[in-house]
This record gives C-alpha cells, sequence and structure tokens, in this order.
C-alpha cells in the first residue's frame, strides 16, 4: 500500500533539528506494523504538494504548532486538497493539527480548549469502536500537545473518543475518515524531550503534570495497527479501479 503523508509541520527550531522528522516519524509508526508499505512525505508547510493524490492508497495528515485558523495561504490549499480527497473517497488519517484541519475543511469548528494546555500522555475513553479498532483497549493512552480541539464535527461524522480535558479526541467519517487529536507517532523519548523543552513554556501545574505523566506508556502498537487496518478497511477509490 502506498500512503502520501502531509507533513504540517513549521517547527524549524534548534530543537526539532535534533530531533527525526514528522515524515520520519510517521513511516516508522506505519512500517512497525506493516513494513512492505510505503510512505512519502510532502511538507506541505513550505507549499510542496502531492502532483497527483489519486496516485496514492491513503493519506495521512501530521500535526503541527501551527493553528488550523492561522491565514497562511498553504492552509487554505490544505484544506481545498482535503475536501478533493473526501470527494474522491481516498482514506484519509489525520492527527492533532491533521484532525482539526480535516474537520474544518469538511464543514466543522475548532475553537480554544477550555481548559487550556493538554499536554503529556492522556487517557481517552473509547465511545464507539469501529471494525478497524477491535482490540484496542477501552481506555486508550497517547501524547498529547495542543491548545485547541475540534468544538463541532463536521456532518456525518461520529466521535470515537473523549477525555475530561479534551471533548473529542478522535472521530470518523463513513471509514473513509479516522482521527486523532493526540500523537500516534511520538515515541517516550521525544514526549520526554518535548515536555523538558517546553517545561518554561508552559504554566507550571501543566508541566509538572506533563512530566508526571510520562510514568506510563503509550498504546503505540495498538493504535498504529488500527491505522493501518483503517486504509485497508476503507473502500478503493474509483480512480484506483
Amino acid at each position: 500500500m502506498r500512503l502520501a503523508l502531509l507533513m504540517t509541520n513549521t517547527d524549524e527550531s534548534t530543537f526539532a533539528q535534533r530531533h527525526p522528522k514528522d515524515g520520519e516519524k510517521f513511516a516508522k509508526l506505519i512500517k512497525s506494523v506493516r513494513p512492505s508499505w510505503q510512505v512519502t512525505s510532502y511538507a506541505v508547510k513550505d507549499g510542496v504538494f502531492p502532483q497527483d493524490i489519486k496516485a496514492y492508497d491513503g493519506v495521512m495528515i501530521s500535526g503541527s504548532p501551527a493553528s488550523v485558523h492561522d491565514t497562511n495561504p498553504w492552509i487554505a490549499t490544505l484544506f481545498d486538497l482535503i475536501r478533493h480527497i473526501y470527494a474522491q473517497g481516498i482514506p484519509m488519517f489525520g492527527a492533532c493539527f491533521g484532525h482539526q484541519a480535516i474537520a474544518m475543511a469538511l464543514g466543522g469548528k475548532v475553537g480554544p480548549n477550555p481548559n487550556g494546555w493538554v499536554f503529556g500522555l492522556t487517557h481517552s475513553e473509547i465511545l464507539h469502536k469501529t471494525t478497524w479498532m477491535q482490540g484496542m483497549p477501552k481506555t486508550l493512552k497517547q501524547y498529547g500537545a495542543h491548545i485547541e480541539q475540534v468544538t463541532i464535527l463536521p456532518e456525518n461524522a461520529v466521535m470515537l473518543s473523549a477525555n475530561e480535558a479534551c471533548l473529542n479526541t478522535g472521530f470518523h467519517i463513513a471509514g473513509t475518515v479516522y482521527t486523532t487529536q493526540n500523537h500516534p507517532e511520538m515515541t517516550p523519548e521525544f514526549m520526554a524531550a518535548l515536555v523538558a523543552e517546553y517545561a518554561k513554556k508552559l504554566p507550571t501545574d501543566v508541566a509538572k503534570a506533563a512530566q508526571s505523566s510520562l510514568t506510563e506508556g503509550a498504546d503505540t502498537e495498538a493504535y498504529a495497527e488500527s491505522i493501518a487496518r483503517f486504509f485497508q478497511s476503507a473502500k478503493i477509490p474509483l480512480s484506483h479501479v
């Protein structure tokens, strides 16, 4: 299977240069459960978009410190592409910024998280299990780093999970869209480094809670398997027949 990763991460700091880019992180995540799959990364945040999205069996959209409300031209172009992908029936997965971008592009809304920052390991209750999520734990552990959230779902979307800090941590639409507000691509080592990097930038209580949360690990393998099963179970676009 061939997947396109639309990389939206705008962080070009010294910290970011010391760690793998999102293209590498998502490729490693997918290959941990489907070694033969191909993942091609496009830095859409730099205006680099696939010439023919129908050349891919599925699309993933990464997270970003950017806001979906920003006026950068690449975000408007991404929204147009999301609507095109959806109209073509190509399966699409989004994480964090990608989750929010898909929601907004398809008619939903995104707003500030009333609880402020969500940072560190999160625990979300799975409210609805799709066929590709079978075998996942009832309480899903994932790494999070966000201050905005989806407040209104797109038409026909079904909420998959939620927690006290965020009212919507994932949704799906008719088996062709699958999202999470969190970061399945982040490793324990990277999350620990991120918490340390942001410690002085976050409210003291948030930073302390984030550090304390890292005593547990995320359900990375189980969630990676659900992403793979999602792409496998989605309908094959007519353009691929």
